[in-house]
């Protein structure tokens, strides 16, 4: 299937992460879009260049472990399955399987081996060979910034800007992915509540935050909490008291529901959507129809201006009440009086719970799913007690990283999905997350690499590595792409000839015009001679 072109007339065109593949749109093995294009005419992005070829940095060293790279390519509609070890815990306990129920998933086939400590390393003048001539291919424009570490060691081995903070697009994603993670943790779910309001038969439906909540079987997402099943837990608690009135409270997200340095289309593009704390199917208008389109439409769907009251008036209609009636509130304190035997003011009436966060992670980086990506950071903000903004949680994301031990210095966040042509990561800063996440000293992490795509294989890299200038990297490279216009971005993991496994970024950000399929050929083929060389 072809990439979309990427410019901003069609109004249902991506702008990051080439396409989708034909699969179920949350299934581990397809994306979607992530950023969209800027508009003809807007201001370049600028930053100073990066110093060409420096001699590399002595990074972090890693623990020679890479735990749990392969476990989690199968995740994708996990929820109910049984898995062993940490998995389980975090996808939580299942039911007793009823004699009809699916058999256990069998393990997942390798995708991607783990690091071979004793593999031939590469040496910083083999990867500079290698990878050198290709930075200066003109498709790729006048700042090109690359990182190549060792996953084993931590060594870095080439950098060119590998500190520069450059413009991530959707490659930003893995940072929210790692930061998400360590915060809540991979078991983590997001609860939705209906709570009694001040009145008599009145209810409050309370987000907290699952961009992912469906209001019936026929939801976006598998497998996520549906608004149907809380109105049945409502009409039970309510008793013999009729609903009377739904009150909307999406608090929890205050501030912008736009993100800075957000294109003027995203809005209303069919990729990004006004982040509140209380949505459905990721603010659609038509999930069914979106999850059946996916593929031709990549990944593009209406959304409501207003997904709060859309979900409102969604749950008014379960309820059997008007939607007409449904306005926004915030929940009363519990400890309220009862009146005519109506559940006291504050009492909870009922609560659904989102995925496990290891799956929310998944389907953010398997779909690069912008709406669930801003839903996420500010998780982070949450659990580390800033605002649930766009300002708290790239505040909360600096804070997470630095806790890692990684510098933070070199990542300056204005959204998290890469929506935001405001955002800075550095390629050595990635490449560092992505071997944290790998190495074995932070299992928790390693649910990033459930929904990175494989090349010639899966996802945005699906069609990709299929040329003979790019074919050795077919099979062995994973990662994670992102594209604005004029900014293009890849980082990920790849085995080299010898089996030695690198992690590698690659963005430039001053790309020029022109058929984005060009540059993001040009991206490849520096993977590639990774994988095809010793570089020895």
């Amino acid at each position: 299937m072809p990439s979309p072109p990427v410019h901003s007339s069609s109004p249902a065109q991506p702008g990051s992460t080439g396409h989708p593949s034909p699969a179920h749109p949350s299934s581990a093995a397809q994306p979607g879009p992530a950023s969209r294009p800027v508009p003809p005419g807007s201001t370049p992005v600028t930053g100073p260049p990066g110093a060409a070829g420096g001699p590399p940095r002595r990074r972090r060293r890693w623990v020679p472990v890479l735990l749990v790279l392969v476990l989690l390519v199968g995740l994708a509609g996990a929820a109910a399955v049984l898995r062993p070890g940490p998995v389980a815990g975090w996808l939580g306990a299942d039911p007793t399987p009823s004699p009809s129920a699916r058999p256990p998933e069998p393990d997942p086939s390798p995708v991607l081996a783990g690091p071979d400590a004793a593999a031939p390393v590469p040496t910083p003048a083999g990867v500079r060979a290698a990878v050198e001539p290709l930075t200066g291919a003109a498709a790729l424009g006048s700042r090109v910034n690359v990182s190549v570490a060792d996953v084993v060691s931590g060594e870095s081995l080439y950098a060119r800007g590998g500190d520069d903070g450059t413009v991530p697009a959707s490659v930003t994603k893995l940072a929210t992915g790692v930061t998400v993670l360590k915060a809540r943790g991979p078991g983590y779910r997001i609860a939705t509540r209906a709570l009694a309001g001040a009145n008599p038969g009145e209810v409050v439906l309370v987000g907290g935050g699952d961009p992912t909540l469906a209001v019936d079987k026929s939801g976006f997402y598998p497998g996520a909490a549906r608004l149907d099943t809380l109105a049945a837990q409502v009409k039970q608690a309510l008793g013999g008291t009729a609903p009377t009135r739904v009150v909307v409270d999406s608090t929890l997200f205050p501030g912008p529901v736009h993100g800075p340095g957000w294109d003027a289309d995203i809005p209303t593009g069919g990729f990004g959507a006004s982040i509140t704390a209380l949505m459905t199917d990721g603010a659609r208008q038509d999930p069914a129809g979106a999850r059946k389109n996916f593929a031709d439409s990549h990944g593009a769907a209406t959304r409501y201006a207003e997904p709060d009251l859309a979900a409102g008036r969604s749950f008014a209609r379960l309820l059997g009440l008007p939607e007409t009636g449904v306005v926004r509130g915030t929940a009363p304190a519990a400890g309220g009086a009862t009146e005519g035997g109506a559940p006291a003011p504050g009492t909870e009436l009922g609560k659904v719970e989102s995925l496990p966060m290891i799956r929310l992670v998944d389907i953010m980086i398997t779909d690069s799913d912008n709406v669930i990506a801003e839903a996420l950071a500010r998780q982070v903000a949450l659990a580390r007690n800033q605002q649930a903004s766009f300002a708290g949680g790239a505040a909360a994301m600096d804070e997470v990283i630095g806790e890692l031990g990684l510098p933070a210095d070199e990542i300056s966040l204005a959204d998290a999905s890469g929506l935001s042509r405001n955002n800075r990561i550095s390629p050595s800063l990635l490449t560092d997350l992505i071997g944290l996440a790998g190495n074995g000293t932070h299992p928790e992490l390693t649910a990033i690499f459930g929904g990175l795509p494989v090349a010639a294989w899966s996802g945005t890299l699906g069609t990709r590595y299929e040329s003979t200038s790019t074919a050795a990297g077919a099979g062995v490279v994973r990662a994670k792409t992102g594209t604005l216009t004029g900014v293009h971005a890849i980082a990920g993991l790849v085995t080299t000839r010898d089996g030695r496994l690198l992690t590698f970024a690659v963005l430039t950000d001053q790309a020029p015009g022109g058929d984005p399929e060009v540059t993001r050929a040009a991206l490849d083929r520096i993977a590639g001679a990774l994988a095809g060389c010793g570089c020895r």
